[in-house]
């Protein structure tokens, strides 16, 4: 902390909250409430926390920031999905998506300002990398969207590489799955990644989320045109690591495969995908693409997309459509750019 920056409180554990009120001159017992407000709550604000006296308030703040922050705009889907835009450390901003479908309501989550992987078919990562997002940054993301007690599951495939911002993003995972947190069970959080083999080495170790990994094409130089990290760790490097965990009966890996027209969407493609895949547990979830601005590429048709499932689930590759939400409001998959009007 700088001399004119405040500690974010949100995402601090209930020793470090503890700590916060020791530090102000206050009860321990003090930081035990704010660790209840914040997480058993979920509460956006000071003027919530009513068991906490003014003059208690007043030192906090002296010291001390929430971290939560109200989103700045907010756009509607006519399929009820529902996009937020959030500011973030450094002056910068990032969208969120809130996804209804039945009696789920899943949170796409950002972890970070723009993305510094550069695949060439994403909104986001084609504006370039512009910061890395706190844990309070994070979390604010649950705690400022409407009703944030109904959140039901929640999948890091916002904005950003969540593996590229690992620590603020197991942070954030320790808050959402601790007992003194949301209390939420690892298996309603989903973390995406193209593939950072450093950090996904610890994420296996450490998390016990469900894991999705960017694919989009079996073939090396195909995969490197549209997505340079290929080209630092190629997914054979990935896949080895993954063979070499144990995902039956604790949590999922998923593998996103985006379609495009005339690219990867053939026979050809599909085959060896399943010569890739072949002997590891784990399902396949077809991406329609959405067009962007700039690239070329045309989204497979729907006839295409179901032959190209249909021969996965023929030959022993569970392999399902995603169905698309969002594209009216730029909240579909690789259209987040967090862009204020």
């Amino acid at each position: 902390m700088n001399g004119t920056e405040k500690e974010k409180l949100l995402g601090l554990s209930p020793d470090r909250l503890r700590e916060a009120a020791v530090a102000c001159g206050l009860k321990p017992y003090v930081g035990i409430q704010l660790a209840g407000w914040l997480y058993g709550k979920r509460v956006s604000g000071w003027d919530a926390m009513t068991n906490i006296g003014k003059d208690a308030k007043a030192r906090l703040q002296e010291r001390y920031v929430l971290g939560t922050a109200a989103p700045e705009a907010v756009a509607q889907s006519v399929d009820g999905t529902r996009k937020y835009l959030f500011p973030v450390s450094g002056g910068h901003a990032v969208e969120a998506v809130v996804i209804p479908d039945g009696e789920r309501r899943t949170l796409c989550v950002s972890s970070q300002a723009g993305c510094r992987m550069g695949c060439r078919f994403c909104m986001t990562g084609r504006q370039g990398f512009k910061g890395q997002l706190d844990v309070a940054d994070i979390l604010n993301q649950f705690l400022g969207v409407p009703e944030p007690l109904t959140l039901t599951n929640a999948v890091f495939m916002g904005m950003g590489e969540p593996l590229d911002n690992y620590r603020a993003v197991s942070d954030a995972i320790e808050v959402l799955t601790a007992d003194w947190g949301f209390g939420w069970s690892p298996k309603r959080i989903t973390v995406s990644t193209i593939g950072v083999l450093p950090q996904l080495g610890a994420f296996l170790d450490e998390q016990k989320c469900h894991l999705a990994v960017s694919l989009h094409n079996p073939f090396p130089e195909e995969r490197a045109a549209m997505m340079p990290v290929q080209k630092a760790w190629p997914v054979a490097q990935v896949l080895d690591m993954l063979r070499r965990h144990d995902f039956s009966g604790q949590r999922r890996v998923s593998f996103e495969y985006t379609l495009f027209a005339g690219f990867n969407d053939d026979k050809r493609h599909a085959d060896a995908l399943i010569r890739l895949l072949r002997g590891l547990e784990c399902r396949v979830n077809l991406i329609r693409f959405h067009k962007i601005p700039d690239f070329p590429y045309e989204p497979a048709s729907d006839a295409v997309m179901e032959a190209f499932r249909d021969r996965l689930n023929n030959n022993g590759i569970v392999c399902t459509i995603r169905a698309s939400r969002g594209e009216d409001i730029l909240a579909a998959c690789g259209m987040l750019a967090g862009r204020r009007s």
